[in-house]
């Protein structure tokens, strides 16, 4: 619940860490945002959430945009390239092993729905769905999607993602409504963002089913 918590609440977090810590608050969301993208394990952490919180400190002054800019898109690249040589290395293994679950096959279903339909261009999606963000690129490391065309795709969405979320915080995350349902605002992002991912995951679920009801 503590997870939740942050990611609800991660504006307050954020703003707690600044006036405890000062300047290490950027090394903080580096982690956080290195983990959520390249540790397999942990895609619970918050990513929209906290890059938008952040752009909101940007906003009035308390971090510096262009530093959180580059810092959060080189972790973002870190993170999904560390995962991809986990997932091209290791992933059978760890996939194979009956000790732990180091993925649901509910999250790896659906990151298979997203890379049938999309081919290497969901390495770059995956960037705005939470969880299948984790997921993807440590399945097409599996998969030995070639390294150019992940590359390419991973720094792209990095970029894009980075942008979108950093920006609406910093120009619309202390607008007073927003402010003051910061929680709600964060649901309603997560809810958008995995919502295609979850109707990929029917309609292929639906042709598996029923294959000739689409042919």
């Amino acid at each position: 619940m503590v997870i939740v918590d942050f990611i609800l609440h991660c504006d307050e977090y954020i703003g707690q860490f600044i006036n405890n810590y000062g300047n290490i608050v950027y090394l903080i969301l580096f982690l956080v945002i290195f983990c959520e993208t390249g540790l397999v394990f942990l895609p619970f952490l918050p990513g929209d959430s906290l890059i938008f919180a952040a752009g909101t400190f940007a906003g009035i002054g308390q971090l510096s945009f262009w530093l959180l800019f580059f810092l959060i898109i080189t972790a973002a690249i870190i993170g999904d390239t560390i995962n991809y040589e986990i997932g091209k290395h290791f992933g059978r293994k760890l996939l194979n092993n009956k000790k732990f679950t180091i993925v649901k096959q509910e999250n790896l279903d659906k990151a298979d729905a997203l890379i049938a339909k999309y081919g290497s261009g969901a390495v770059f999606l995956a960037r705005f769905m939470p969880i299948i963000r984790t997921i993807v690129p440590f399945v097409v490391g599996m998969g030995r999607l070639d390294y150019k065309k992940f590359i390419a795709f991973n720094a792209l969405g990095a970029v894009v993602w980075v942008t979108l979320f950093l920006c609406l915080g910093f120009f619309f995350g202390n607008i007073p409504m927003v402010a003051d349902h910061f929680s709600l605002i964060i649901i309603a992002i997560v809810f958008l963002s995995i919502l295609p991912i979850i109707i990929a995951f029917i309609k292929n679920k639906h042709q598996k089913k029923n294959p000739k009801a689409d042919s």
